[in-house]
């Protein structure tokens, strides 16, 4: 059925298109994701542009609710709509495409949100809007380059200017013009060329586009084979692909080993300073965003360092760290098909920075769960997608997201993902069952090796008290330090170093060879140094080892295996 078209750039036209485009990215998202290449071949893109879209809808539909709730009548104004719809893409980006795409809606918003003041656009505001949208995208990333995403949308923009007339008219120009664009991208990058099909991302961005023409004209456009993915209609299967022709840098060497993502709260002097750090420290790096809040996303081999860098600059969240593995398109030679799935990934909750990087680096794919913000299932099951592996070992750390965790696992199993859900109740928990987890093994004998691994590890935490409770041992006032064991409270004090020796010598009462001390960003200084001194001078034969966490919630972790 056609769609009503609109006749011009008004806040019922952003919410329309941002309905159409969510659905066309529904309908091809398959199809990018079997044709992602560049700069990672982690078959994704078309997920994560999806995700990014779906995230702006909720936004533009939010805000019409709000305002059929209030008492003004009709619809909310094109510049209400178009900045919901920005920050909705901000906050809800996804990977390389979706972060970029992200830019490219927040540049069209801040034209549009100007036009918006008397209440609609026409086609000259189009016009600039997709032209504001294609410069501030190609700022936004560290080094572009040609036959991405970037040139589908500078092609759409320089496209729309030669165009005159109407909304219609300017958002047909735009799509033929990213349609040709598109088309050209497997001979402005060799990876593409290789593979046999356009890039992915522009790909995407065609769809957009195309639901775009749809808003005002009514009819969708009819894709043609050479912009459906695969170069002049061919087939979309991806060969293997040389890493030299993947590597970012023009020594061939492979590229990083890690995706770190996350939001952003920052000063505009402080996110300048981020950029050259983080370029320092990998590659594809795009941080889009502004007036206090962005998105970054950046490929580097050390994510610890990279969350680092955001927590000088600010206070990041929403923290994704993915491992690409060994048989992404950064594989050296031709080990194993870059669009492969590995056998078996490890997926994590974890409650600060620190051990994000830590378990990152033993190959675990993330989820940070900050204080009093618990991941809700569907990023359980996004990171389990994310971890693109045909079995996943999902380790929730938190008795209260058994019930949570169990849900995503249900979930990933009705999309033929194989999920053993092991009930970790504490992040040191997760370090133990990871430290023995050994993905060559069988799937049942090594999910039942974790399993024993962290049901063998006795935990606790020292956090101060917010309020007056009753607890296990006995009535705590607030400001009151509390050592809680096997989620119990089992010490009252008023020393934080004291209290946690207490907590320790409970543990280690009933013997143990393992100490782990995982501290808070609050934890006072020396702490770790007090307990290690106290294991080592009073239980023979047990050794100790200290993470830092980040902001955990908690001062201080502890494990006793």
């Amino acid at each position: 059925m056609a769609q009503v078209p609109q006749t011009f750039f008004d806040a019922l036209a952003v919410r329309t298109w941002c309905g159409l485009a969510l659905t066309a990215l529904g309908r091809a998202r398959e199809e990018i994701d079997a044709i992602n290449v560049y700069p990672v071949a982690d078959g994704d893109t078309g997920t994560n542009l999806y995700l990014t879209v779906e995230s702006a809808v909720a936004a533009v539909e939010a805000v019409f609710a709000g305002h059929e709730a209030g008492a003004s009548p009709g619809n909310p104004s094109l510049s209400d709509a178009a900045r919901a719809m920005a920050h909705g893409a901000l906050i809800g980006a996804r990977g390389n495409s979706g972060t970029i795409l992200a830019q490219l809606l927040r540049g069209m918003a801040q034209v549009l949100a100007v036009e918006g003041e008397a209440l609609r656009a026409d086609g000259d505001g189009l016009r600039l809007a997709l032209r504001h949208a294609a410069d501030s995208a190609r700022r936004a990333v560290a080094h572009p380059v040609e036959g991405t995403v970037l040139s589908v949308a500078a092609a759409a923009a320089d496209a729309a200017e030669g165009a005159g007339g109407d909304c219609g008219t300017v958002a047909r120009a735009a799509y033929r013009g990213a349609c040709a664009a598109l088309a050209a991208t497997p001979a402005q990058l060799a990876v593409l060329e290789h593979a046999g099909v356009v890039d992915a991302g522009g790909r995407g961005l065609v769809a957009v586009l195309a639901a775009l023409v749809e808003t005002f004209t009514g009819e969708a456009p009819v894709l043609s084979g050479a912009v459906t993915g695969s170069v002049a209609g061919a087939h979309t299967r991806v060969e293997p692909v040389p890493a030299e022709d993947c590597a970012d840098g023009p020594d061939g060497e492979g590229g990083p080993a890690f995706e770190v993502i996350y939001l952003l709260e920052a000063e505009d002097a402080a996110v300048d300073r981020l950029r050259r750090r983080l370029d320092a420290l990998g590659d594809s790096l795009v941080v889009v965003g502004g007036d206090g809040l962005w998105n970054v996303h950046v490929h580097v081999d050390d994510a610890g360092a990279a969350v680092e860098a955001g927590v000088e600059a600010g206070r990041p969240y929403r923290i994704r760290i993915t491992h690409f593995g060994a048989g992404d398109a950064h594989t050296r030679g031709s080990e194993r098909p870059a669009r492969e799935r590995a056998q078996r990934a490890v997926v994590a909750v974890v409650p600060g920075e620190g051990l994000a990087g830590l378990y990152a680096e033993a190959g675990a794919t993330t989820v940070l769960a900050l204080p009093g913000e618990p991941p809700a299932s569907g990023e359980l099951v996004e990171a389990v997608r994310r971890a693109h592996a045909r079995e996943v070992v999902l380790l929730p750390n938190d008795a209260d997201l058994r019930h949570t965790a169990a849900a995503a696992a249900e979930q990933a199993r009705a999309e033929g993902i194989r999920v053993a859900l092991i009930p970790t109740r504490s992040a040191v928990q997760g370090i133990a069952a990871l430290a023995v987890h050994e993905p060559d093994r069988r799937f049942d004998e090594d999910v039942v090796s974790m399993t024993s691994a962290a049901g063998a590890t006795r935990y606790a935490e020292v956090a101060v008290a917010e309020r007056q409770s009753w607890t296990m041992a006995g009535i705590c006032q607030a400001g009151d330090v509390l050592g809680l064991v096997d989620g119990d409270v089992a010490v009252i004090g008023a020393d934080v170093t004291a209290t946690a020796a207490a907590v320790l010598d409970r543990m280690l009462s009933a013997g143990g060879e393992l100490v782990t001390l995982v501290l808070g960003d609050e934890a006072p200084a020396g702490i770790a140094e007090h307990l290690e001194a106290r294991v080592r001078e009073a239980y023979l034969a047990v050794d100790t080892v200290v993470y830092r966490g980040g902001r955990q919630g908690a001062l201080l972790l502890i494990g006793v295996e």
